[in-house]
Protein backbone atom coordinates (compact mmCIF):
# COMPACT_ATOMS: atom_id res chain seq x y z
CA UNK A 1 0.00 0.00 0.00
CA UNK A 2 1.66 3.08 -1.27
CA UNK A 3 0.06 6.79 -0.56
CA UNK A 4 1.60 9.76 -2.21
CA UNK A 5 0.97 13.69 -1.05
CA UNK A 6 1.47 16.15 -3.64
CA UNK A 7 3.30 19.29 -2.96
CA UNK A 8 2.69 22.77 -4.79
CA UNK A 9 4.13 25.81 -4.52
CA UNK A 10 3.56 27.56 -1.71
CA UNK A 11 2.55 24.36 0.27
CA UNK A 12 2.70 24.14 3.99
CA UNK A 13 0.04 21.99 4.98
CA UNK A 14 2.03 18.77 2.82
CA UNK A 15 3.88 18.15 5.73
CA UNK A 16 1.24 17.79 8.21
CA UNK A 17 -0.98 14.95 5.79
CA UNK A 18 2.43 13.39 5.43
CA UNK A 19 2.95 12.97 9.56
CA UNK A 20 -0.70 11.76 9.50
CA UNK A 21 -0.19 9.12 6.89
CA UNK A 22 3.70 8.08 8.60
CA UNK A 23 3.30 8.23 11.70
CA UNK A 24 0.09 8.00 12.82
CA UNK A 25 -1.99 5.36 10.70
CA UNK A 26 2.05 3.96 9.71
CA UNK A 27 1.33 3.84 5.87
CA UNK A 28 4.92 4.16 3.55
CA UNK A 29 4.23 7.53 1.49
CA UNK A 30 6.26 9.97 -0.77
CA UNK A 31 6.19 13.52 -1.64
CA UNK A 32 4.93 14.60 -5.28
CA UNK A 33 6.41 17.71 -6.68
CA UNK A 34 3.37 19.12 -8.80
CA UNK A 35 5.68 18.43 -12.16
CA UNK A 36 5.22 14.98 -12.00
CA UNK A 37 3.46 13.62 -14.68
CA UNK A 38 3.10 10.18 -13.39
CA UNK A 39 1.72 8.04 -10.25
CA UNK A 40 2.29 4.55 -11.22
CA UNK A 41 1.84 2.60 -8.34
CA UNK A 42 0.48 4.57 -5.93
CA UNK A 43 -2.69 3.32 -3.98
CA UNK A 44 -4.37 6.98 -2.63
CA UNK A 45 -3.03 10.36 -3.56
CA UNK A 46 -3.42 13.26 -1.40
CA UNK A 47 -4.29 17.05 -2.57
CA UNK A 48 -2.84 18.77 0.68
CA UNK A 49 -4.21 22.50 1.76
CA UNK A 50 -2.26 25.45 2.68
CA UNK A 51 -0.78 26.74 -0.50
CA UNK A 52 -0.97 30.16 -2.68
CA UNK A 53 0.03 28.55 -5.99
CA UNK A 54 -1.92 31.34 -8.02
CA UNK A 55 -4.79 31.97 -5.40
CA UNK A 56 -3.94 36.10 -6.85
CA UNK A 57 -6.26 34.66 -9.41
CA UNK A 58 -8.61 32.31 -7.99
CA UNK A 59 -8.05 29.37 -5.92
CA UNK A 60 -6.70 26.31 -7.75
CA UNK A 61 -7.40 28.04 -11.04
CA UNK A 62 -3.29 27.80 -11.81
CA UNK A 63 -2.72 25.13 -9.94
CA UNK A 64 -5.16 22.73 -12.25
CA UNK A 65 -2.71 23.32 -15.10
CA UNK A 66 0.41 21.39 -13.23
CA UNK A 67 1.37 17.92 -14.96
CA UNK A 68 0.68 16.40 -11.73
CA UNK A 69 -3.58 16.74 -12.02
CA UNK A 70 -3.28 14.79 -15.51
CA UNK A 71 -1.74 12.35 -13.74
CA UNK A 72 -4.53 12.45 -11.04
CA UNK A 73 -7.46 12.51 -13.64
CA UNK A 74 -6.44 9.59 -15.04
CA UNK A 75 -5.42 8.18 -11.47
CA UNK A 76 -9.03 8.77 -10.26
CA UNK A 77 -10.64 7.39 -13.58
CA UNK A 78 -8.74 4.54 -12.93
CA UNK A 79 -10.13 4.29 -9.57
CA UNK A 80 -7.53 5.04 -7.04
CA UNK A 81 -8.05 6.89 -4.39
CA UNK A 82 -7.79 10.75 -4.38
CA UNK A 83 -8.68 12.98 -1.01
CA UNK A 84 -8.13 16.95 -1.47
CA UNK A 85 -8.07 18.83 1.38
CA UNK A 86 -8.88 22.35 1.87
CA UNK A 87 -7.60 23.71 -1.27
CA UNK A 88 -7.02 20.17 -2.39
CA UNK A 89 -10.37 20.47 -2.34
CA UNK A 90 -10.46 23.59 -4.61
CA UNK A 91 -8.40 22.47 -6.98
CA UNK A 92 -10.34 19.12 -7.68
CA UNK A 93 -13.40 20.98 -8.22
CA UNK A 94 -11.25 23.25 -10.92
CA UNK A 95 -10.02 20.46 -12.67
CA UNK A 96 -13.33 18.75 -12.89
CA UNK A 97 -12.92 16.13 -10.41
CA UNK A 98 -15.86 17.49 -8.20
CA UNK A 99 -18.99 19.69 -9.43
CA UNK A 100 -19.36 22.67 -7.85
CA UNK A 101 -16.79 25.73 -7.04
CA UNK A 102 -15.43 27.69 -3.24
CA UNK A 103 -16.53 31.23 -3.64
CA UNK A 104 -14.70 33.55 -0.79
CA UNK A 105 -16.25 33.29 2.69
CA UNK A 106 -19.91 34.88 3.40
CA UNK A 107 -18.09 36.94 6.21
CA UNK A 108 -15.16 37.67 3.38
CA UNK A 109 -13.06 36.82 6.99
CA UNK A 110 -10.41 33.98 7.12
CA UNK A 111 -11.71 31.71 9.21
CA UNK A 112 -9.49 28.99 11.74
CA UNK A 113 -10.91 27.61 14.11
CA UNK A 114 -12.42 24.27 15.29
CA UNK A 115 -16.52 23.22 13.90
CA UNK A 116 -18.46 20.18 13.60
CA UNK A 117 -19.44 17.67 11.21
CA UNK A 118 -21.94 15.46 10.51
CA UNK A 119 -21.43 12.25 8.82
CA UNK A 120 -24.06 11.76 5.28
CA UNK A 121 -22.59 8.92 3.67
CA UNK A 122 -20.95 6.08 5.11
CA UNK A 123 -20.34 3.75 2.03
CA UNK A 124 -17.45 5.25 0.62
CA UNK A 125 -13.78 3.77 1.34
CA UNK A 126 -13.28 7.39 3.30
CA UNK A 127 -16.45 6.72 5.60
CA UNK A 128 -16.32 3.48 6.31
CA UNK A 129 -15.67 3.15 9.63
CA UNK A 130 -17.89 5.81 10.32
CA UNK A 131 -21.57 5.25 11.72
CA UNK A 132 -24.69 7.45 10.00
CA UNK A 133 -25.17 10.95 11.53
CA UNK A 134 -21.63 10.55 13.80
CA UNK A 135 -20.05 14.19 14.23
CA UNK A 136 -16.65 14.87 14.03
CA UNK A 137 -14.67 18.03 15.49
CA UNK A 138 -12.38 19.07 13.13
CA UNK A 139 -10.51 22.50 12.23
CA UNK A 140 -10.60 25.01 9.32
CA UNK A 141 -9.02 27.52 8.16
CA UNK A 142 -9.67 28.84 4.33
CA UNK A 143 -10.52 32.33 3.10
CA UNK A 144 -12.48 30.49 0.54
CA UNK A 145 -14.64 27.97 1.71
CA UNK A 146 -17.33 28.86 0.26
CA UNK A 147 -19.34 25.88 -1.17
CA UNK A 148 -21.31 26.78 -4.29
CA UNK A 149 -23.04 25.00 -7.01
CA UNK A 150 -26.52 25.83 -8.85
CA UNK A 151 -29.36 23.92 -7.64
CA UNK A 152 -29.95 21.48 -9.75
CA UNK A 153 -26.05 19.99 -9.01
CA UNK A 154 -27.01 20.21 -5.45
CA UNK A 155 -29.97 18.23 -6.10
CA UNK A 156 -28.18 15.70 -7.75
CA UNK A 157 -25.60 15.09 -5.43
CA UNK A 158 -28.25 14.93 -2.97
CA UNK A 159 -29.94 12.10 -5.17
CA UNK A 160 -26.68 10.30 -5.63
CA UNK A 161 -25.30 10.41 -2.60
CA UNK A 162 -22.89 12.83 -2.91
CA UNK A 163 -22.86 14.73 -0.20
CA UNK A 164 -20.62 12.98 2.35
CA UNK A 165 -20.23 16.09 5.43
CA UNK A 166 -22.23 18.78 6.95
CA UNK A 167 -21.17 21.52 8.88
CA UNK A 168 -23.64 20.84 12.31
CA UNK A 169 -23.49 21.64 15.87
CA UNK A 170 -22.22 19.46 18.08
CA UNK A 171 -25.26 17.23 18.84
CA UNK A 172 -25.55 17.31 14.47
CA UNK A 173 -28.18 19.36 13.77
CA UNK A 174 -27.80 21.33 10.79
CA UNK A 175 -28.32 24.85 11.70
CA UNK A 176 -27.56 28.40 9.53
CA UNK A 177 -25.08 29.13 13.12
CA UNK A 178 -23.29 25.72 12.61
CA UNK A 179 -22.20 26.69 8.42
CA UNK A 180 -19.03 28.69 9.01
CA UNK A 181 -18.39 30.41 5.64
CA UNK A 182 -22.03 30.17 4.28
CA UNK A 183 -21.60 27.06 1.91
CA UNK A 184 -24.98 25.82 0.01
CA UNK A 185 -26.51 23.64 2.02
CA UNK A 186 -23.96 23.33 4.88
CA UNK A 187 -22.06 20.91 2.68
CA UNK A 188 -18.34 20.62 4.41
CA UNK A 189 -17.67 17.72 1.66
CA UNK A 190 -18.44 15.92 -1.16
CA UNK A 191 -17.62 12.99 -3.62
CA UNK A 192 -17.64 11.78 -7.13
CA UNK A 193 -20.47 9.79 -8.26
CA UNK A 194 -17.88 6.64 -8.13
CA UNK A 195 -17.09 7.41 -4.90
CA UNK A 196 -13.18 7.04 -4.91
CA UNK A 197 -12.64 11.15 -5.29
CA UNK A 198 -13.59 13.05 -2.12
CA UNK A 199 -12.79 16.70 -1.31
CA UNK A 200 -13.83 18.42 1.91
CA UNK A 201 -12.56 21.84 3.78
CA UNK A 202 -12.23 20.79 7.07
CA UNK A 203 -8.29 19.64 7.77
CA UNK A 204 -8.72 15.98 8.66
CA UNK A 205 -4.92 15.48 9.60
CA UNK A 206 -5.16 18.73 11.73
CA UNK A 207 -7.32 16.15 13.71
CA UNK A 208 -5.77 13.00 13.95
CA UNK A 209 -4.04 13.12 17.47
CA UNK A 210 -5.59 14.49 20.74
CA UNK A 211 -2.37 16.25 20.87
CA UNK A 212 -3.92 18.79 18.34
CA UNK A 213 -7.47 19.07 19.96
CA UNK A 214 -9.20 16.19 18.49
CA UNK A 215 -8.47 12.86 17.11
CA UNK A 216 -11.59 12.45 15.16
CA UNK A 217 -10.18 13.03 11.71
CA UNK A 218 -7.43 9.92 12.12
CA UNK A 219 -10.75 8.20 11.30
CA UNK A 220 -11.16 8.92 7.72
CA UNK A 221 -7.22 7.98 7.15
CA UNK A 222 -8.02 4.51 8.99
CA UNK A 223 -11.23 4.18 6.47
CA UNK A 224 -8.97 4.47 3.17
CA UNK A 225 -6.70 1.87 4.60
CA UNK A 226 -9.10 -0.35 5.53
CA UNK A 227 -10.43 -0.04 1.87
CA UNK A 228 -7.18 -0.36 0.14
CA UNK A 229 -6.75 -3.41 2.44
CA UNK A 230 -10.05 -5.12 1.55
CA UNK A 231 -9.16 -4.10 -2.66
Amino acid sequence: MHWGVVVFPGSNCDHDAYHVIHRVIGQPVDFIWHECNKLQGYDAIVLPGGFAYGDYLRTGAIAKFSPVMKAVQSFAAAGGLVLGICNGFQILCESGLLPGALMRNHGLEFLCKHVHIRTENILLPFTQNLSPGQVLKVPIAHMEGNYYADSMTLDELEANQQVVFRYSTEEGEITKESNPNGSARNIAGICNRAGNVMGMMPHPERASEMLLGSEDGRVIFESMVGSLVAR
